[in-house]
């Protein structure tokens, strides 16, 4: 015969089997988000507690060094930076787009030559093209970049945007759908024409979050212009900061010149964020 208790801890008043009592899932999660955000507290409490908060803020918010960087970290700094970043932008983009045209051309050379930059400008570490065009001079002797030190920072910066840009708005162009080219065809518009004025401007529409971004990288990659060796008029944000540091032995122009540059790519970064969701949306 059955144990009368253990059928009646089986089953219920109707036969029916009663589930043992546990945690549901919506419980067993709360859970463990409170173990991790009192796991992530006790971490935040013991870094600020290690932290010597004196020597921090003497070496790092020092107010007299950092006045030292006004108003030139915005009216020379700042400004370079910009001439650097935009001027490389432009021809970054421009030389991109011509090879794009070339991947996607039915040429074969220029195809061979268009994946040969792309493959080769997006492998080599940005620095080492930096390095490359300080010492283009020794290569082709009485060879100047045009614009002197803008011109080789701009240079820099148009060789490594390029490459990746090409590969952006290759996407770009093949996001268009065929039919507009077709149809502009069919209208007696030459391939030439209808590329120039059909399909080249939905494509540049279609990758501006994208390029944003691609902004911003050669906003940051123009801190590679410091090894130029550029100095007095010339210098960008980061050669600005560096020099101020080792004038004064204090890291608070570093500190300066890194909130400058999130006064910058933060609003672009929400830019290109916003332009994607529009663009989502237009879908």
């Amino acid at each position: 015969m059955t144990d009368p208790s253990k059928t009646a801890e089986s089953s219920g008043p109707a036969g029916t089997p009663l589930r043992r009592a546990g945690l549901s899932p919506r419980k067993k999660q709360r859970i463990s988000r409170i173990v991790q955000y009192v796991l992530l507290v006790a971490v935040v409490v013991f870094l600020l507690a290690r932290i010597e908060w004196g020597s921090l803020a003497a070496n790092f918010a020092k107010p007299e060094v950092a006045a030292e960087t006004w108003p030139e970290v915005f009216t020379v700094a700042l400004k370079n930076t910009i001439i650097y970043s935009v001027g490389g932008f432009v021809f970054a983009f421009l030389l991109g787009l011509l090879f794009a045209l070339m991947r996607l051309s039915s040429v074969a050379p220029y195809r061979w030559i268009a994946i040969a930059y792309i493959e080769i400008f997006r492998g080599l570490p940005a620095l080492l093209i930096f390095l490359l065009i300080l010492f283009l001079p020794l290569a082709l002797p009485g060879f100047e970049v045009p614009g002197g030190t803008y011109g080789q920072g701009i240079l820099g910066l148009t060789v490594v945007g390029s490459a990746y840009m090409a590969e952006t708005l290759r996407a770009g162009l093949q996001a268009v759908p065929r039919g507009q080219t077709e149809a502009a065809r069919s209208l007696g518009m030459s391939h030439a024409r209808s590329m120039i004025t059909i399909v080249i401007p939905q494509a540049v529409r279609i990758v501006i979050p994208p390029t944003t971004n691609q902004f911003v990288s050669l906003l940051k990659d123009s801190s590679l212009v410091l090894f130029l060796g550029v100095t007095g008029d010339y210098v960008e944000l980061t050669k600005f900061g560096n020099d101020l540091a080792s004038t004064h032995a204090n890291a608070t122009p570093i500190l300066v010149v890194g909130v400058t540059y999130l006064l910058v790519t933060i609003p672009l970064g929400y830019l290109a964020s916003r332009l994607e969701k529009r663009q989502g949306k237009g879908r």
